[in-house]
């Protein structure tokens, strides 16, 4: 097993280069089952979650390559099956997007219930709604695997989602992007990868509009291309390190990034009292002008304030002055790290979809576990922040979506390391 150890204290400071986007990834590596020639997909972060996905394309028959740490060459040709139902589909939440896209293929999918992340349901109704509009049925075999067919070539409707769904909007496109006729889709979502994940599919021929919109229309194809694409960088990371220099007091510039996909937290990093810069592909991060203070958080489908950055700014807001409330209005559950952050000696009381901050904290070492992805982000933060040793364990959620982050953290002044332990008679024995 392996934890992160973080000897904390040391404010941020230097250059962090952002990686591709996981979102995006997740999305655009299954899309290319739809595809009838090879692709090549760079900018690809290397983490576990895309090393997954390849695996699923490989066990289905595809071809998948690394091309070196950032670039995969995957032939879909050699897919013959319309299932994926073994483990590794278990693994990761958005193994799903399988669905669509095998949908859209073979007008047929068979595929495990995911897993991923556990921070409250997220059932796929909205998806099968979708799936049902253009004359597909479903049924539930066994409780763990989602059949979805027809008896023909899926035909376009007209969608409107319930609420903007990310998971919904992306696989109710990847299902209409070979259907016959148009498919329209009302109150899509609005994220960054979903029109990363339209540009990719347009440039190997597909015909969509208004993706970044609240109405996507799709067009469908009898053939798609090969292509060689570059996947956005990612919005997330990016606001990660961006709150870790905040909450360090530190200064960083972060690199390869968009900076409209990153406007809401940096309207609120200013208004906490950062000083920020941008510039053409980069954001620097200044936190030692000034005291920070206080602010009010509420997350909201894109452009506002992203709910994967809402664990990290809230380690933020427990160094601050003054009470903060967040809003947690996208996932139910997503305050589970608040019990590891109080271990600290963070002062946070949760009542329902709202945590109240009081800040000015001075966090202190303690063994603390991630509960999900966007949490375990959190507790590094916290780590990064606190005085002693803090060692954060179960950072197989970690790697999920971070890609180097132990050697991009050194790189800004951390100390962190990654460390293997073993568990004998219940106690947790460190090792080299």
């Amino acid at each position: 097993m392996e934890k992160f150890v973080i000897n904390g204290g040391r404010a941020l400071d230097g250059d962090v280069a952002i990686s591709g986007a996981k979102n995006a990834a997740v999305a655009i590596i299954p899309a290319v089952v739809l595809c009838d020639e090879p692709c090549r997909i760079e900018n690809i972060p290397n983490i576990s979650d895309v090393t997954l996905i390849g695996r699923i394309l490989q066990e289905m028959g595809a071809e998948v390559k690394r091309i070196n740490k950032s670039t995969l060459y995957i032939d879909p040709k050699g897919i013959e099956t319309t299932s994926a139902t073994s483990d590794l589909v278990r693994g990761m939440r958005a193994s799903y997007y399988l669905l669509g896209a095998l949908l859209g293929r073979s007008h047929s999918a068979r595929v495990c219930l995911p897993g991923g992340c556990n921070f409250g349901a997220r059932p796929i109704d909205l998806h099968l709604k979708g799936f049902a509009a253009m004359g597909a049925r479903h049924e539930l075999v066994n409780g763990a695997i989602i059949d979805v067919h027809s008896d023909y070539r899926l035909k376009g409707n007209h969608i409107y989602l319930d609420f903007a769904s990310v998971g919904a909007t992306i696989n109710i496109m990847l299902a209409a992007v070979k259907a016959e006729g148009q498919t329209i889709i009302e109150n899509a979502a609005k994220e960054p990868h979903i029109v990363d994940l339209a540009n990719f599919l347009n440039s190997m021929g597909a015909q969509i509009r208004g993706a970044g919109t609240d109405t996507i229309k799709i067009r469908g194809v009898d053939f798609l291309h090969g292509v060689s694409y570059s996947i956005i960088p990612d919005q997330i990371e990016a606001g990660t390190y961006m709150c870790a220099a905040a909450a360090t007091r530190g200064r960083v510039l972060v690199k390869n990034v968009t900076p409209k996909h990153l406007e809401s937290i940096t309207a609120k990093l200013r208004e906490i009292g950062c000083e920020i810069k941008e510039f053409d592909e980069a954001v620097l991060v200044d936190a030692t002008k000034r005291p920070l203070t206080r602010c009010n958080v509420k997350t909201m489908p894109h452009p506002g304030f992203p709910t994967d950055c809402q664990p990290q700014f809230a380690v933020l807001l427990t160094t601050v002055e003054g009470t903060s409330i967040i809003n947690e209005s996208v996932w139910d559950n997503r305050y589970q790290y608040v019990s590891e952050l109080t271990l600290m000696g963070a002062h946070i009381s949760v009542e329902g979809r709202l945590a109240i901050i009081e800040g000015g904290s001075r966090l202190s070492a303690a063994p603390v576990k991630a509960s999900d992805l966007r949490a375990g982000a959190a507790m590094i933060i916290a780590g990064l922040c606190a005085d002693g040793t803090t060692e954060v364990s179960s950072i197989q959620y970690i790697e999920r979506g971070y890609e180097d982050i132990v050697e991009k953290l050194t790189n800004l002044g951390a100390d962190i390391r990654k460390v293997y332990y073993e568990d004998h008679s219940g106690e947790n024995s460190l090792r080299a």
